[in-house]
């Protein structure tokens, strides 16, 4: 039996009856967790020991947790400071700096993977434009090559701990102004620009290995009408054509303002589906997911795309990963507040 191409939620603490049955939905293959979902180190490790033994194939399990603003487990985690922060320090010591997004993928990892995540949606590779406030300090850098540098080092970090990077917002959400929780974006460049700046790092990285992309939920007029996850322009000609991208493709959370131009909640996954993405997020509307499960027909995740996302190192230690202590002492001489636990 496949894993379906959904990934939900889950409210609170443990998991609910009503929830478990639609965790084990043909449809579903996999789960986000958030903040809501974490009390405890404890807490977190029988949560998702709870969610993998539901279904086999088991379930993908995910969070965001870039650092900054965006760290869904605090207490009992090392806190990891925005990527700005990271990229503030290139501009004394670029080695050093790349250093330090090393050290912050590899704590990420260790961390997440001690506690029975398979991955994070993470690096952010926006450049920052100083346009758009749902980006800010999440991009390293307002320059391309500095966040393809900086990227790489983090997904790095990231590998050395057994875990796949999600690149986001391809083809890149740090022009746009508008915040797509709330309202459409739109980005008036032309592709030749966009392909100058914001691709840049997806071209580097693609080329390494990186395992998946989150396509935003931006409109680019100047190359076509849909949003980029609902773009087959996007993700079929350019970012599989194009830039040669053969990993797993994430909607952004179909719950979002800026997804409503694409329909209902049905008519939103089928038109991300039909555009090439590989897996559809639905977050925080459990009346929309019993819609989407009813209504969406047949579909399933490829196998291959599920077992590269899937965590190599899970439920041991953070200090069984060689370079962990290492990395944790290493960011905190970077940025001392920021990597308090």
């Amino acid at each position: 039996m496949n894993l379906g191409p959904v990934m939900i939620d889950v409210a609170g603490l443990r998991v609910a009856a009503d929830e478990k049955e639609r965790l084990r939905h043909p449809l579903v293959g996999g789960v986000i967790l958030f903040a809501r979902n974490y009390e405890s180190p404890a807490q977190l490790r029988a949560l998702t020991d709870e969610l993998r033994t539901l279904r086999e194939p088991r379930l993908l399990i995910a969070v965001d947790h870039e650092g900054g603003r965006v760290q869904r487990f605090r207490d009992g985690f090392t806190r990891i400071p925005p990527m700005r922060a990271i990229g503030q320090c290139r501009g004394g010591d670029a080695r050093q700096a790349a250093a330090f997004a090393r050290a912050a993928g590899t704590i990420i990892a260790a961390e997440l993977q001690a506690h029975g995540i398979d991955f994070t949606f993470a690096p952010v590779v926006d450049v920052d434009f100083g346009s758009s406030s749902v980006i800010g300090d999440r991009a390293f850098s307002d320059t391309p090559d500095a966040v393809a540098e900086l990227a790489g080092a983090f997904i790095e970090g990231l590998s050395a701990g057994g875990m796949a990077a999600v690149a986001k917002h391809f083809p890149g959400h740090g022009y746009a102004r508008a915040d797509s929780h709330f309202e459409i974006p739109v980005d008036e460049r032309a592709l030749g620009e966009i392909e100058a700046s914001d691709l840049v790092p997806y071209r580097t990285l693609i080329g390494k290995g990186l395992g998946g992309v989150m396509p935003a939920h931006v409109v680019y007029p100047k190359v076509d009408a849909r949003a980029a996850g609902f773009s087959p322009v996007w993700l079929k000609t350019i970012l599989r054509g194009r830039l040669g991208f053969r990993g797993m493709i994430f909607s952004d959370d179909l719950s979002m303002e800026a997804a409503g131009a694409a329909g209902g909640i049905v008519e939103r996954a089928r038109a991300a589906l039909d555009a090439g993405c590989d897996m559809v997020l639905l977050c925080n509307a459990p009346e929309s997911v019993d819609r989407l499960l009813n209504g969406l027909g047949a579909a399933w995740l490829a196998p291959g795309l599920a077992e590269d996302m899937r965590g190599r190192r899970l439920l041991q230690a953070p200090s069984t990963h060689g370079a962990y202590p290492a990395a944790v002492d290493l960011l905190r001489s970077a940025v001392p507040d920021a990597a308090r636990t």
